[in-house]
């Protein structure tokens, strides 16, 4: 039996496995990705990217790409008894900003969401070992010796961490004993990626909204196919041929001018809504539908597992570059919170959906999700202002000191640390690889031409605010808290000699 060694092996090449492969790999980690599948996964489960997942995508270098494939959401047509319809935007009041750029959601089909994951992962110089699984894994104090079987047989890999990214059925999850407590709903549906003639591809049609035999038609952005989403009986085989979806769609519509031809993809399942005990046990974590299942209403599944890969990135690698390894405790204190009321409100969807009362707010967008009460918080002078220390950190247009236009974002993008200062000394921060130091005001680098900084961080003169990796504010601090700052620093993997100093005399 072949022996390796990684740093982190990735079981599951999902959105949340991808995203963190993504995350690993600009840092220099060493990892593997694995996935029990024997080719990537090809239907759209998940069609819809909320504005912070597009966020996140835009630092990992893939946000472009996603648009140019994607499109915005149809409005909703709600098709009368009579025939007559009318239509309701998804998101009425979605709209881009300065400060939230990627203000709607966007739909691109799962499969090809991935496909952009994995092209972007392989630039950066890896790739998913497909067909390969876990079959075994047991761990010590210094790391884990997990079983992988394959076609060409098993291996023993020992890893210092191992996530597992399997899905709601992960073998990680059951084979380290976590409660996965919630509860299986009293609806059961049918999902079918198709080639159907007969609908226009400018809105999302719906027939029978409350009733029992509904049944939604969408357009999938990016291809020439449509969505057939509808509730089935709790028991009992479902033919999913074209020929019964056919008869299906033109029983539930009362129309015969729709007409389905083939089918790429579909599948039955009924809806789960829960949340695991634990996210962490040892070197073993969980990430997306191995730690949480949701009713697939208001598109949250797919987006909150990236921004759990998205969170734990960051942490792992600066644990394994010699960080306290109480740092990826952080972790679930801050991901679980979020999934739980992430269950809630798809839930609180899904039973509007049943009653043909279904439209996104801006709950769903996942902008005002934040880390308010995480031990990781910078505790700093109290503030008035409405940004706090653990909230999202909006972005804003802004000038370089050379004239160029540029955003927060653009100074944000990239596996580090950002901190900014108001009328500040720049240089009373020493240069570190995984920091860069940015400063306005009088013989700064940058300008806040149009008072979207002033107004959106309420930074004083004289003043600091820290931005995260995954682009929340850690806190923010004066001129006179600098040792604080950089002890701070120094506790989450950034160090400098001024840093270790400054922590050694508290």
């Amino acid at each position: 039996m072949n022996v390796s060694n990684v740093d982190v092996l990735i079981c599951g090449a999902g959105a949340a496995g991808l995203t963190l492969a993504i995350d690993l790999a600009r840092r220099g980690v060493a990892f593997r990705l694995i996935e029990k599948m024997e080719r990537p996964f090809h239907g759209s489960r998940g069609k819809g990217l909320q504005p912070r997942t597009l966020e996140v995508f835009d630092d990992l270098g893939i946000a472009d790409r996603i648009h140019a494939l994607g499109g915005p959401y149809p409005p909703q047509r709600a098709y009368r008894d009579d025939g007559s319809h009318a239509d309701t935007p998804m998101s009425a009041d979605a709209v881009a900003t300065p400060t939230e750029p990627y203000g709607m959601p966007w739909m691109l089909p799962q499969f090809l969401t991935e496909r952009v994951m994995r092209g972007r992962l392989a630039e950066l110089g890896h790739q998913v070992q497909f067909g390969c699984e876990l079959v075994a894994l047991q761990q010590d104090a210094q790391g884990v010796k997990a079983t992988l079987s394959a076609a060409n047989g098993q291996e023993t890999v020992h890893a210092r961490y191992l996530i597992g990214a399997d899905g709601g059925r992960s073998f990680v999850r059951q084979a380290l004993g976590i409660g996965f407590p919630g509860k299986t709903l009293d609806i059961r549906g049918m999902v079918a990626d198709v080639t159907l003639s007969g609908l226009d591809r400018d809105a999302w049609h719906r027939f029978g909204d409350g009733s029992p035999r509904q049944v939604g038609i969408c357009p999938l952005r990016g291809t020439e196919l449509f969505q057939i989403q509808a509730p089935v009986p709790l028991e009992g085989d479902v033919d999913l041929s074209a020929a019964n979806l056919d008869a299906l769609v033109a029983e539930r519509t009362g129309r015969h001018d729709i007409r389905v031809s083939a089918v790429a993809w579909a599948s039955v399942f009924r809806m789960n809504a829960r949340l695991a005990d634990r996210y962490r046990v040892g070197r073993v974590l969980l990430i997306g539908d191995a730690a949480h299942t949701h009713p697939p209403t208001g598109g949250q599944g797919l987006n909150t597992s990236v921004q759990d890969a998205y969170n734990l990135g960051w942490k792992l690698a600066a644990v394994l570059a010699g960080a306290p390894g109480a740092l990826l405790d952080s972790y679930e204190e801050e991901r679980r919170p979020v999934a739980a009321n992430v269950l809630g409100l798809s839930t609180r969807l899904l039973d509007a959906a049943r009653k043909g009362d279904y439209q996104r707010g801006r709950d769903a967008r996942q902008l005002d999700l934040g880390y308010a009460g995480s031990s990781l918080v910078l505790q700093g002078p109290v503030r008035s202002h409405a940004l706090q220390a653990g909230d999202r950190a909006p972005d804003a247009p802004i000038h370089r000191a050379s004239g160029t236009q540029a955003r927060l974002f653009d100074l944000f993008r990239g596996p580090h640390w950002t901190l900014l200062g108001n009328a500040v000394d720049h240089d009373a921060i020493p240069v570190h690889a995984q920091l860069r130091v940015h400063v306005f005001g009088e013989r700064g680098d940058v300008v806040d031409t149009q008072g979207y900084v002033r107004d959106g961080y309420g930074l004083e003169p004289g003043s600091w605010v820290l931005v995260r990796p995954d682009g929340y504010t850690a806190g923010f601090a004066t001129t006179t808290d600098t040792d604080a700052l950089l002890t701070y620093l120094h506790q989450v993997g950034v160090t400098t000699a001024t840093g270790m100093a400054a922590a050694a005399c508290r």
